[in-house]
């Protein structure tokens, strides 16, 4: 069993059993982190939407979680830059499912590794989609989050903790996840909400879209998509308010010497 799955479960008393008709949707989910959440829900017999912009993708997935363990498996393909799609998305799974216990935020808009080049549409861009869906989506399944007790799972990065060259406005949103979800989360208590939020700092994962950003370009070691996102499942269901993947003193050494693992582009 993965080290850091057995880390949670003597630490966090994890019970599997408890994701047993757990009622999810995960957005992001056509491949990478987002796929293997997929697949792990299923894998613990929970019913499961998932939604990214490839309907055949999705499908694709949908019938391997079913043949996994899912109670039940329904996609809908989805753009995350249009608002009414979010809306869309979260209505289809609150009627799909009979309500959600657990809102798994995971989708994110394509950037680029490179010096940043004025492009202020792109960062508009970027931040609606990394960080203005998030909260749209969360203020829209707050209600049955609420009356199910449930949870929202955040996927951030280090880099919103461990500001770097070359990714600014990647950076920038995932600043601003960090920021508004910890507000958030202190304003559910104030008001003795029933909801937690789990904020899930991701060092780099080795999916392929990453490995294909950041190559020749970083010197930073990857971690698998599939014990990362089994780790932000765990954080979710025990109700944890923060993740770092692969552990937090990897997060504080790396935070030393962030700068040298940008290679020296006069070489």
């Amino acid at each position: 069993m993965l080290h850091l799955h057995l880390y949670h479960v003597l630490l966090y008393d994890f019970a599997p059993e408890s994701l047993r008709g757990a009622k999810v949707l995960v957005t992001g989910s056509s491949k990478g982190i987002g796929e293997q959440m997929a697949y792990h829900y299923a894998r613990f017999g929970a019913k499961i939407v998932i939604t990214a912009r490839s309907k055949d993708t999705l499908q694709k997935v949908v019938e391997k979680c079913l043949s996994l363990g899912a109670q039940e498996a329904f996609y809908i393909a989805a753009d995350m830059s249009n608002e009414s799609d979010l809306d869309r998305v979260v209505d289809f799974a609150l009627k799909k499912l009979g309500g959600l216990d657990y809102l798994v935020l995971n989708h994110i808009g394509s950037t680029r590794i490179a010096m940043w080049d004025g492009d202020v549409e792109h960062a508009k861009w970027l931040m609606k989609i990394n960080f203005f869906s998030y909260i749209q989506m969360a203020w829209k399944a707050l209600p049955s989050l609420e009356k199910n007790k449930g949870s929202l799972v955040i996927v951030s990065s280090l880099a919103g903790k461990m500001p770097s060259p070359l990714t600014a406005p990647y950076v920038s949103t995932k600043s601003a996840l960090n920021g508004f979800f910890g507000s958030l989360r202190h304003e559910l208590a104030m008001k003795k909400s029933n909801v937690s939020i789990s904020v899930c700092t991701l060092g780099l994962i080795d999916t392929e879209t990453a490995m294909s950003k950041v190559k020749g370009k970083v010197n930073m070691p990857a971690y698998p998509a599939t014990e990362a996102a089994l780790n932000i499942i765990i954080t979710g269901a025990t109700r944890q308010p923060e993740l770092f993947y692969p552990c937090h003193e990897w997060y504080i050494k790396v935070s030393h010497f962030c700068y040298s693992l940008i290679k020296d582009e006069k070489q």
